[in-house]
Parts: C-alpha cells; sequence; structure tokens
C-alpha cells in the first residue's frame, strides 16, 4: 500500500495539524510505503514572503522529524524539489471541468474568510491531484474537511484514465472521524489561516495564555456544564485516556467546577504530551545538515517515481 500526505508550510504548525494528519500518516508509515511531502507550491496561494516561506519549509521538516517521521519508511520531501508534479496539474488540467473547481468547498470557504481571489486559489484542487496522482498513491490521509479534494483527485484521474487510457490509480481518503476536525480555541476549527490555534512547538507561556482564552458558555462554577459541548473538553478528550475524560466529564456535570480548572487539566495534559517531542525538535535545530540530506533523499525517491507516472501520462495523451 502507498500512502501519501501533504501539508503547506504557511505558518507554525499546531495541534489541529498534528491529531488531524500528522499523526494518521506517521501511523500509516508503519502499515505501507509512505511519502509525505511539504507543499511549497501550495503555500504560493497565501504567502508572498519568501524568507517565511523558506522558514516555513524549514520549521515543517524540524516538526515532522522531531514527532516520529522515520525517514527509512517514509519518502519526505519538498513539493517543489519534483518539477513533474506542475507538469502533471497542466496535464490534469485539460480534463478539469470547471464546474467541479467551482463546486469545491475550500475556495468558497477562503474568499469568504477574506482571500484574495486568484487562479491558484481556484486551482488548488487540481494541483493536490497531481501530487497524490503522481506517486501512483493509493491510500490518502486527510481530515473531513479535505475529503473533497480527495474525491476530486478520484475523478480526475477516472477522467484522464476514460480519455486516454488507464494511467493512474484511483485512490482512497483516509480519514479517523474521532480526530477529523479540531476546535480552535474560538471554538471554530483550529486554522492557521483563523488564527485560533495552539501551536505544537510555540513558545510555552504563549501557550498557556491561549488555553486560558479558549471559548466557553456563560455557566457559572457552581451550575452543571456539558463536556460534549465545550471546546475545552473536545481538546482534552484528544489527549486523555477515557478513564480521565470520564473522570472530567463526571465533574462537568455535576457542578462546583470552572472551566478554568478544565483547562488547566488539558494545559498540563498538553504540555507532557509534546514534551518529548520539544526536546527532540531542539536537538534536531543543531543538526541542519541532516535535515537537509533527508529532504535531498526523499524527493530522489519521490522523482524515480514521478518521471515514471509522468511518461506515461505524456505518451498516453499525445506528447510522447
Amino acid at each position: 500500500m502507498r500512502i501519501l500526505s501533504g501539508i503547506q508550510p504557511s505558518g507554525k504548525l499546531h495541534i489541529g495539524n498534528y491529531f488531524g494528519m500528522m499523526r494518521p500518516a506517521l501511523e500509516l508509515q508503519e502499515q505501507g510505503e509512505a511519502f509525505l511531502f511539504i507543499a511549497d507550491y501550495h503555500a504560493l496561494t497565501t504567502v508572498s514572503d519568501p524568507e517565511a516561506l523558506r522558514t516555513g519549509v524549514r520549521d515543517v521538516a524540524l516538526d515532522f522529524l522531531a514527532c516520529g517521521l522515520n525517514p527509512e519508511k517514509t519518502a519526505f520531501y519538498r513539493q517543489s524539489d519534483v518539477p513533474e508534479v506542475t507538469e502533471l496539474s497542466w496535464l490534469l488540467s485539460v480534463v478539469t471541468p470547471m464546474g467541479l473547481l467551482e463546486r469545491c468547498h475550500s475556495y468558497k470557504d477562503k474568499l469568504a474568510k477574506g482571500l484574495e481571489a486568484n487562479h491558484g486559489l481556484f486551482a488548488y484542487p487540481v494541483l493536490m491531484a497531481a501530487d497524490i496522482l503522481i506517486v501512483q498513491s493509493d491510500v490518502v490521509p486527510v481530515g473531513r474537511d479535505q475529503k473533497q479534494h480527495v474525491e476530486v483527485t478520484r475523478d480526475l484521474a477516472a477522467k484522464f484514465n476514460h480519455a486516454y487510457g488507464t494511467v493512474f490509480k484511483i485512490p482512497e481518503p483516509s480519514i479517523r472521524d474521532d480526530v477529523a476536525v479540531v476546535p480552535g480555541i474560538d471554538g471554530e476549527k483550529m486554522s492557521k489561516s483563523y488564527g485560533n490555534t495552539l501551536e505544537i512547538f510555540g513558545n510555552e507561556g504563549e501557550i498557556k495564555k491561549r488555553v486560558m482564552r479558549i471559548v466557553t458558555d456563560s455557566r457559572t462554577l457552581e451550575e452543571a456544564k456539558v463536556p460534549e459541548e465545550c471546546n475545552v473538553f473536545k481538546l482534552f478528550g484528544l489527549l486523555a485516556t477515557e478513564a480521565q475524560q470520564q473522570e472530567l466529564a463526571e465533574k462537568y456535570r455535576a457542578g462546583g467546577m470552572g472551566y478554568g480548572t478544565a483547562k488547566k487539566a488539558f494545559l498540563e495534559l498538553l504540555t507532557d504530551y509534546f514534551r518529548p517531542m520539544r526536546e527532540k525538535r531542539a536537538e534536531l535545530e543543531q543538526h541542519m545538515d541532516y535535515v537537509e540530506e533527508v529532504l535531498r533523499k526523499g524527493a530522489e525517491r519521490a522523482r524515480a517515481e514521478a518521471r515514471t507516472t509522468l511518461k506515461a501520462a505524456r505518451r498516453a495523451i499525445g506528447l510522447e
């Protein structure tokens, strides 16, 4: 089984990234042949500062290696180090119906949040399809909000295969319903673009402040509370054991506990969970030559697959 994941270097990685995409991807590297790329081409739709882009790529590489990525099991690479993907994106564009892209909710959501409309943002799903298809992926771990992009990929692969003969595998999304959407501190989906995140490797003092700002309802300390409706409890559940969740839920329902107590319990779990990864990241920062070597070797492995796929697509469409 071949597994493909990608993530944008458009800001500091947060626990929504970790539980929604990173951890499932890292778990799947034990189950098959894994490819993981840093989506720097995709990031150009929102990042205009060249230095910020370079720093973002560096940070993502450090973060993933610190969180447990094994370069012996996963081809880890920069998207821009595999130029075949952009040519394949154009070949897929000629079989992409406009209506398919116009229906993509990600584009509409970003416009609603005030991002400027441009072709890169609109055609994002086509480039994502090229990322997936260029290495002939079987499985793509995504958050539920990204499932539509995998469905678009499946549609484009099927259209291309129907028009020109079978070239691409039809990939399947892999979604963990329990962690597909992680709430931010404002209760909306945690997202860098919304400014509501809890960074994995951020300043501990700042993380504490942000945890204490998690939005809750107006119930008083004495009142009973509904754990299933509480953003703090939802975040706590990502880290806690079943017994810990049950204990805190009972305190919610009994009353006599303020939300501040729940926030402190969540902060303690959060700090303990990511402490070993923080230590590993600090060590890796002293060995950036190793990090670059991992990315170089990963790109070599990805390009070997990409060249084969692109050659087949070019031949099928009539360019060779």
